[in-house]
């Protein structure tokens, strides 16, 4: 009975201890707030899904100037030399025309100190060969005149002659006709009186003085034949003297040509040479003002590639680099090839330089803060190492409001990261987009009609 006693004040024991932690315990409702909250955050997300977000197309590089001329470029000495001394320091700013160096002559063709002296000097002695050249083309001239004037005198006269000697030619001729006609009259006379001296008409002298009148008529002929032979040789010699001045002339006037293209030769040559120490000289002057090694633009000495005196340095060699002063600056960014259709000129761009504090949020880049505002001015035809395509940006005129200016304290060089902004779509189309791989869509906006 004992046992059975205890038994039962031990249940009742635990069963009071049971009552009392039911009523410490407070009743939650934590599955249904639970349900609740994921209801909420589900409703949210749905929300979420359908917000606008802008497309950006991402790219990285430096900042780059957008002229060639503004970006740094090398100093060059046009003429070898040594240094003598230096002008600038790393660092400093100069003006264009600025002496950055001097050098000195290494060269021994130009060790003379009076070389453009002596280069004058052999300068006159040519212009005086050229007007002793000048001078011997006019007095040949002078002389081919004079021959022509003579050769129409002498050809005159001998036109003369020869016309003279046809005269006494058809004179002698005649006078050949004619004897030769009292010659056959003569003869026919004669044989009229033999005939009548047989029938006794006529006497022996008269027979006689007949036959001497018919041999001097035949002396007549043959002297007047002689006579035009001697004519006809005249006649020939006449024009084979004509023949004659007119080859002498022409080898006259050969030799005064010959002479005168010697002297035009001679004349030639000086004015090579003349043209040649001229180029000389002006060359001798325009290679000392090279001594002095100016800058190109105004600038800054960004870093001397040479050091020291006493240095020899070649031709064309670089001495200093040089950072214009006022470079236009733009944005050097590289794009996927698989987005470059997607970007046109004066495309929008955000950019994040490196050093200045920024929070940049991709879908939404109004919102973004540190970052600057940018146009796209070039796309190059070409992909650059990597495949990849370059972009310049340059700063947006006017400056968009709530935006700043391009930081002045920007160099080039330093990094920069950009986003090219395209058009606005839901969050849900981005997300799928994004899974699958597809690049951002080409459609643009629809245009706001402005309200009349």
């Amino acid at each position: 009975m004992a046992k059975h006693s205890n038994d039962l004040t031990k249940r009742k024991d635990w069963e009071e201890l049971g009552i009392l932690s039911e009523q410490r315990l407070l009743k939650t409702k934590g599955s249904r707030l639970l349900g609740r909250i994921m209801l909420i955050l589900l409703f949210i997300f749905l929300i979420v899904l359908f917000l606008p977000w802008r497309q950006t197309i991402p790219g990285r590089g430096t900042v780059t100037a957008l002229r060639p001329e503004d970006r740094p470029q090398t100093v060059q000495n046009q003429i070898g030399g040594r240094i003598e001394h230096w002008a600038v320091r790393e660092g400093q700013q100069v003006k264009k025309g600025d002496t950055i160096l001097v050098v000195s002559e290494i060269s021994q063709s130009y060790f003379d100190p009076n070389l453009p002296t002596r280069l004058q000097e052999q300068l006159h002695a040519k212009e005086g060969s050229e007007d002793a050249a000048s001078q011997k083309m006019q007095a040949t001239h002078a002389q081919i005149r004079a021959l022509t004037t003579g050769l129409e005198v002498q050809l005159a006269a001998a036109r003369n002659k020869v016309e003279q000697a046809e005269n006494y030619v058809h004179i002698d001729s005649a006078d050949l006709v004619a004897t030769r006609k009292f010659y056959e009259i003569s003869k026919a006379r004669l044989d009229r009186y033999e005939e009548g001296y047989k029938n006794g008409l006529f006497s022996l002298t008269d027979i006689e003085s007949r036959r001497l009148k018919l041999q001097e008529d035949n002396a007549k002929v043959i002297s007047q034949v002689n006579k035009l032979n001697n004519s006809k040789q005249s006649l020939q010699n006449a024009r084979i003297d004509l023949d004659n001045i007119q080859a002498k002339y022409q080898e006259s006037v050969a030799k005064a040509q010959s002479d005168l293209s010697s002297a035009l030769s001679s004349k030639v040559s000086a004015q090579g040479d003349i043209a040649k120490l001229r180029n000389e000289i002006s060359n001798i002057d325009i290679r000392r003002g090279l001594y002095v090694v100016r800058a190109p633009q105004d600038g800054f000495v960004v870093k001397t590639l040479k050091a020291g005196i006493g240095e020899n340095i070649k031709e064309g060699e670089s001495i200093a680099t040089l950072q214009p002063l006022k470079p236009l600056v733009a944005a050097e960014i590289y794009v996927n090839a698989m987005d470059v259709p997607l970007i046109l000129e004066q495309s929008d761009v955000r950019l994040q330089f490196e050093g200045w504090p920024s929070v940049q949020f991709a879908g939404w880049p109004s919102v973004a803060v540190g970052t600057f505002a940018g146009k796209v001015s070039v796309i190059d035809m070409v992909s650059s190492s990597g495949g990849k395509y370059r972009l310049l940006v340059t700063p947006t005129h006017p400056v968009p409001a709530n935006d700043e200016e391009w930081p002045i304290q920007l160099r080039q060089g330093s990094g920069v990261y950009g986003r090219v902004i395209l058009r606005s779509v839901p969050l849900w189309y981005e997300i799928w987009r994004m899974l699958n791989g597809f690049p951002p869509s080409l459609e643009k906006e629809p245009e706001k009609t402005e309200s009349k």
